[in-house]
């Protein structure tokens, strides 16, 4: 990646008309940052586990072995392909497997770039790349797959998890969805304007984890809308469309997909909506007082629109939120601690970020993944290499605890069945007696580890006593002078 920065950069502005400057930022840096962390930590991950002690079990020398799942397929998307391939290739190659990644027949620049490097960093009969369209992932699922990794919409994921389901071939999914942002009214205003338009615009919003829509109060939405317009003119100074710092959508299907949601919304367009087919530009569209049926919240954008839903407070927004799938990143701009805690403890999500948007991707030591509709499983960082590694369990009996383990055999008595599971299996705690017993109250009210720490401690050293006093002769003295007295 380091040798090759530019060429990658080129290949990211050929496809998807992308500044350098954000191709270095979102996609080529946490793919460096993220090798050299599976470099420097792999030996840590990979070493086996050994239990921690237990009475019962520890002669078995319990383990969990770290090992590699196999071959790995990796179905990469055209938004982020820098870091949805390479990405979780460093996690593959940590973990011990070898890989095939298929890139999307919408980047052929990326695609012939990364088929054009990999066999001269990598063994090539270990690490492949396979360009190509339907046909060629048809094929592809076909194979059987120790594990497959698909980033895309849950249309094609369907699909893919229908053909793996014919080998049995394990899958994880990312497949975004409408990750909504919630403002409240307390929140520092220019900066959530700036941090969710940034989120919103980088790569003409063609980002899985884009905030995809707005929940505002009905009162502070003016206020939201003047710092949404103040920051656009920060941002493009000239206009979007002159800007060598905007993107440009994908292909001709893509524009015209979101160019027809824009149109068709029912919500007032309070700025942007300009487009221009020849060069795939889309304007910054800022869409108010948008519904739940609208033609924009019937689907994940993927572009440069964001509707903005007006609520009457903040658990209106909440119902909101849950009465749709579950998204794959929540956002919500507060200085309340206590509405931070409401908002997580209230919703679901694949991650959930405050006063922020899609930065905590890029955060070392945080699982990157879905829930519900927006995917399942996990990858970046450590994540990524318990993705593609398949946990073992060991144990090593020893034939001593034969004595122990020999009252599982044939025939069966119930003495031996209670010996051995005295041994090796706790007993249930005693059922509590109900609360409202006044006497259950006031018994479980009363400590007990110290009574409980001093009787055993009273047993142990009257043990050693005893065992002290018979090896130096003393307990049979003793023992004689009480037989004396007693006769």
């Amino acid at each position: 990646m380091q040798d090759n920065m530019e060429a990658f950069q080129e290949a990211a502005k050929l496809d998807l008309g992308r500044p350098y400057v954000e191709t270095k930022l979102i996609e080529i840096g946490p793919v460096v940052a993220e090798a050299k962390i599976a470099f420097e930590r792999v030996d840590k991950w990979a070493a086996h586990d050994r239990l921690p002690f237990d009475l019962a079990w520890f002669p078995l020398k319990p383990t969990v072995r770290k090992e590699p799942k196999g071959v790995v397929l990796m179905v990469v998307p055209f938004n982020l392909p820098i870091w949805i391939a390479i990405g979780p290739l460093a996690s593959a190659i940590a973990a011990g497997c070898a890989v095939a990644i298929k890139p999307s027949e919408l980047t052929p620049h990326f695609g012939a770039l990364l088929a054009e490097l990999l066999p001269k960093y990598l063994d090539p009969t270990l690490y492949t790349v396979v360009n190509g369209t339907v046909p060629q992932v048809g094929a592809l699922l076909d194979l059987q797959w120790d594990h497959i990794l698909y980033t895309g919409g849950g249309r094609v994921a369907r699909i893919i998890l229908s053909a793996a389901a014919k080998t049995l071939s394990p899958v994880s999914t990312e497949l975004g969805g409408k990750s909504p942002c919630i403002v409240n009214s307390d929140c520092d205003l220019r900066l959530a304007a700036r941090r969710i338009l940034w989120g919103k615009l980088c790569n003409a919003g063609q980002v899985c984890t884009a905030p995809d829509y707005v929940l505002v109060q009905r009162d502070f939405a003016p206020k939201l809308v003047d710092a949404f317009k103040a920051t656009l003119q920060e941002f493009y100074p000239g206009g979007a469309a002159k800007s060598d710092s905007y993107s440009r959508m994908i292909n001709h299907s893509h524009f015209k997909r979101v160019q027809g949601l824009i149109e068709s919304t029912r919500g007032h367009i309070v700025y942007g909506g300009g487009t221009n087919e020849d060069t795939l530009f889309i304007e910054p569209t800022l869409v108010l007082n948008v519904h739940h049926d609208d033609p924009l919240m019937q689907e994940e954008i993927f572009g440069p629109a964001l509707p903005i839903v007006l609520v009457d407070n903040m658990d209106e927004a909440l119902e909101f939120i849950n009465s749709r799938d579950h998204p794959l990143a929540l956002y919500a701009f507060t200085r309340s601690s206590e509405f931070k805690e409401k908002v997580a403890n209230n919703t679901q999500s694949g991650a959930i970020s405050f006063n922020e948007t899609i930065f905590h991707a890029a955060v070392d030591g945080l699982p990157f993944g879905g829930i519900g509709a927006s995917g399942s499983g996990w990858h970046t960082g450590k994540f990524g290499f318990d993705t593609f590694t398949h946990l073992r369990a060991q144990i090593d009996a020893p034939g001593w605890m034969e004595f122990i383990l020999k009252g599982r055999n044939p025939p069966y008595s119930e003495e031996k069945a209670k010996a051995i599971m005295n041994i090796m299996w706790p007993k249930l705690p005693p059922r509590p007696l109900p609360l409202t017993h006044v006497q259950a109250i006031e018994r479980y009210k009363k400590p007990k580890g110290w009574s409980n720490m001093f009787l055993l401690a009273l047993a142990l050293f009257t043990g050693l006593g005893l065992l002290q006093a018979r090896r130096s002769g003393l307990l049979g003295q003793v023992l004689d002078l009480v037989k004396a007295r007693g006769a």
